[in-house]
């Protein structure tokens, strides 16, 4: 999200608190793998969920985020092929609500791909009085229970708009917003998958956001360290999948 803070306001000073504070998608999709895809497959229109790399982007055709992937699907003509990059499980509940087939990459989230559904329905079956809410990049064996499906912004004005009990599928960190805008309300995380007979209540947490800590703000906002310079070539490159979003 830094780099494409860079893409779209060049001239602006764009830190990042840790270098290494990446994410699982991005991983999951090498520039050079989808470069090989679309020499092979090039009637396909990609649309890559943003939270992908600059080189990612630059090969793009278009990029979307959880709140407008809908209608950017719905955008793209029906007899154009797509391929939907990296996260195959956003991907398919795109296909189910779009009525859209489309070639879907297979990545994932690391946060959302771990949720253990064994562990929601202990939690339902203790709670029958909660809302289950979650994330479309859950998969679609936990997307199945929920009583609402939306992006982290919808999820959040949900939650506000309703007293109750709610089941959390999503990163924990949202917890502590749903909490202070509505906090008559009670939020329940879900559980990752029990290992070596050990469920964690509380790791439900992406490591990667989880290294941009205070003191690390601190530092960069100091001394200017971990400034994020894109070259120019490529910056434009990936800036015009991102217009063509903002466009829509």
């Amino acid at each position: 999200m830094s780099e494409v803070a860079k893409i779209l306001n060049p001239n602006a000073t764009v830190l990042i608190p840790d270098s290494n504070a990446g994410c699982s998608l991005e991983d999951s999709c090498k520039a050079e793998d989808l470069a090989k895809f679309k020499e092979q497959n090039p009637e396909h229109i990609v649309v890559s969920y943003i939270n992908c790399s600059t080189q990612v982007k630059a090969l793009s055709d278009i990029i979307c985020t959880s709140s407008n992937a809908e209608r950017i699907i719905k955008s793209i003509p029906e007899n154009k092929q797509i391929l939907f990059a990296p996260d195959r499980h956003l991907g398919n509940y795109l296909q189910k609500i779009t009525g859209r087939k489309m070639t879907l990459w297979q990545g994932s989230c690391i946060v959302h791909e771990r949720f253990s559904e064994k562990n929601l329905v202990q939690l339902k079956t203790q709670n029958p009085d909660a809302q289950i809410i979650a994330h479309p990049e859950c998969p679609e064996s936990l997307l199945k229970y929920a009583h609402f499906i939306g992006s982290t912004s919808k999820l959040l004005e949900f939650s506000t708009n309703s007293n109750g009990k709610f089941i959390v599928l999503t990163e924990h960190g949202i917890i502590h917003q749903m909490q202070k805008a509505n906090p008559n309300a009670r939020f329940i995380t879900v559980p990752y998958l029990e290992r070596d007979g050990i469920s964690c209540i509380n790791c439900n947490a992406c490591h990667f956001m989880k290294m941009n800590t205070m003191e690390k703000i601190l530092d960069c906002l100091e001394n200017n360290s971990n400034e994020i310079i894109i070259p120019e070539e490529l910056r434009l490159q990936a800036k015009k999948p991102l217009d063509a979003m903002l466009q829509i």
